[in-house]
């Protein structure tokens, strides 16, 4: 199977669609998933997180037919670091306790994209500018 930035980027647009709908319309499932209370605090936050969802989900699918450049490069990297951070903070939660075991998924999947960026970014290198000519 062929990975391409296409369909890599319509895959992420439409999970992030999920994701920021479910923190919109029903942020206590993920929390009680992940053992987690649903507060009027995390209500906002989860609130505040979908609309990021949806911003990227957006960015994803607009850029989906995007050529190599440095534009496109720089949304891939940033996917990579948000999915290694969210990844590690995942994982830091688990081991001390806070969050329950169901955390392993959502780390799992933002692993697996962040990896998916990268094989992707190292298989359609840059081209330069005299290439583009």
């Amino acid at each position: 199977m062929k990975l391409s930035f296409r369909g890599l980027s319509i895959a992420t647009s439409l999970l992030f669609l999920l994701i920021g709908s479910l923190w919109l319309l029903a942020p206590g499932l993920p929390l009680s998933d992940w053992g987690l209370a649903l507060t009027p605090s995390a209500s906002v936050l989860g609130r505040r997180s979908a609309a990021l969802y949806v911003g990227l989900a957006a960015m994803f699918f607009l850029a989906r037919n995007a050529e190599p450049s440095t534009a496109r490069s720089a949304l891939a990297r940033g996917l990579v670091l948000i999915g290694l951070m969210l990844a590690a903070i995942g994982v830091v939660d688990f081991a001390t306790g806070r969050v329950s075991p169901h955390i392993l998924v959502a780390v799992a999947l933002e692993v697996s994209l962040a990896l998916a960026f990268l094989y992707v970014g190292r298989s359609q290198p840059l081209r330069s500018r005299a290439d583009r000519r």
